[in-house]
């Protein structure tokens, strides 16, 4: 059996930065197992699985399709790097015809559409809510040691819990922060967060004037210590620092060793559109 498979960096336009994502175009249905056998192997923060939804769908003319997302150890209900990898490998590969891409996921149905140079996602906007700092004290020890903790948020819908730095580090401390993700496992406690965000405020001045926010993501209960670029922790992050901000267009960066740039604009409809440019790095065939 052979299946196209394609890697795409996604949330950058530069090979090797951004975050990597494997990408399967699916001909006829795949056997259960084999979707989780291929995201191990591929070994990336996601892979990808693109199904037609009918027969006679096609690569090129359809605009609705099937979309899948696998960790090296489990489906996850949300991933937005791979839904833009997904969209990247229809429009640029596949040179699909439509405007706009409807995928149909675990978190309903997700539209992606190309603007100029990048690939617009439209996901859901996730809420945050206070988090009393006891419940995981622990946990955020093990994150950030003794830092300077602004501001402490949960997601409910995500199980996301968003720690915010004091507005007075530096981009470059949040750069820096030697993380031992795996050390979080022991330490939390609670069983309802299952990712930590870590975010500061941007600096209007200075080298890297121009980002609204900074961020980075851990997520060892998927398997995935650190995450180089997280669409679904900003969906998470844009109703949180549109509401401190007071702005609804923002622009953001995520300091992982990789990087990756994300432009953000919250939609009227309670959505948010999330934007990012893509490189395609591989193409090939899985053959089994």
């Amino acid at each position: 059996m052979q299946i196209p498979i394609f890697t795409v960096d996604a949330f950058t336009n530069r090979p090797f930065s951004g975050n990597p994502a494997a990408v399967c175009l699916l001909e006829n249905d795949l056997d259960e197992d084999l979707h989780q056998k291929i995201a191990t192997e591929m070994n990336l923060s996601e892979t990808a699985f693109i199904r037609k939804l009918h027969p006679g769908d096609d690569f090129t003319k359809s605009s609705c399709f099937g979309l899948r997302w696998f960790t090296p150890t489990n489906e996850v209900p949300l991933c937005g790097h791979a839904t833009l990898a997904a969209a990247a490998v229809l429009f640029h590969i596949q040179k699909n015809t439509n405007s706009v891409l409807t995928f149909v996921t675990l978190s309903g149905e997700l539209k992606a559409r190309q603007v100029e140079d990048h690939i617009v996602l439209d996901l859901p906007l996730y809420l945050t809510y206070p988090q009393v700092l006891q419940e995981v004290q622990e946990l955020i020890k093990a994150a950030v040691g003794d830092m300077i903790v602004q501001d402490l948020r949960y997601s409910p819908d995500t199980k996301k819990l968003l720690v915010r730095l004091s507005d007075a580090y530096e981009r470059s401390v949040l750069e820096e922060l030697q993380v031992s993700a795996q050390r979080f496992l022991s330490a939390e406690k609670t069983g309802k967060v299952k990712g930590l965000i870590l975010t500061l405020k941007g600096n209007s001045s200075g080298k890297h004037k121009g980002h609204d926010f900074y961020s980075r993501y851990f997520a060892p209960w998927y398997g995935l210590l650190e995450d180089p670029v997280t669409g679904s922790a900003h969906a998470v992050l844009s109703s949180y620092w549109s509401e401190q901000l007071g702005k609804k267009e923002m622009l953001a960066f995520q300091c992982s060793r990789r990087g990756g740039e994300l432009k953000i604009s919250l939609r009227n409809d309670g959505r948010v559109d999330i934007a990012g440019q893509i490189a395609v790095v591989l193409k090939g065939n899985l053959t089994f």
